[in-house]
């Protein structure tokens, strides 16, 4: 196996990020969910100028995991007011972290998530925290193998579908 690296995604990367994010998220929920739901979702959610204004958010950035020189995952972290939920000063939101499913299970996402966490600890973030849909029983057992814990519920919108995602965090370190 090549060796994998972890590289921040710059502008001129928009259709790759475009691409791998398509796909990461048809491979992880198209099983469990409407084809008209998801092209609405990947339609809308992966659109140019959606992640064109994404990567031109100084409170965001998005990292791709190589292989060679394919992408085979990618990692999305917002900051302060760009936070979907929580807003909070004092954390880091991993929005998505994807993996393409022929690399799952080769310590890809750990990877990710301890690139997150170096990334947090430099932003002095006291945690990292994520939604995941309460059905993917695979990411969620990842996360509390990696020492996420669940501590809230919010609602996700897949389509016209109304999903409900755990908010997980990871403690980096202990408030004084």
């Amino acid at each position: 196996m090549n060796a994998i690296e972890i590289s921040k995604v710059s502008i001129q990367e928009v259709e790759q990020l475009q691409q791998i994010g398509k796909k990461t998220f048809y491979e992880t929920f198209a099983a469990p969910n409407s084809e008209e739901n998801m092209q609405k979702y990947l339609d809308e959610g992966f659109s140019t100028s959606k992640l064109i204004a994404e990567l031109n958010d100084p409170n965001a950035e998005f990292y791709f995991t190589f292989m060679g020189n394919e992408v085979i995952g990618y990692l999305k972290l917002n900051f302060k007011e760009s936070q979907s939920e929580l807003k909070d000063e004092n954390a880091v939101e991993i929005e998505r972290i994807y993996v393409l499913k022929e690399f799952q299970g080769k310590k890809v996402g750990r990877m990710l998530i301890e690139k997150a966490v170096a990334i947090a600890k430099q932003h002095h973030a006291d945690f990292i925290w994520l939604g995941v849909w309460e059905e993917n029983h695979k990411a969620i057992r990842f996360y509390e193998k990696q020492g996420f814990r669940t501590f809230d519920k919010h609602l996700f919108m897949l389509g016209t579908d109304e999903q409900t995602d755990l908010m997980m965090k990871l403690e980096l370190k202990r408030r004084k």
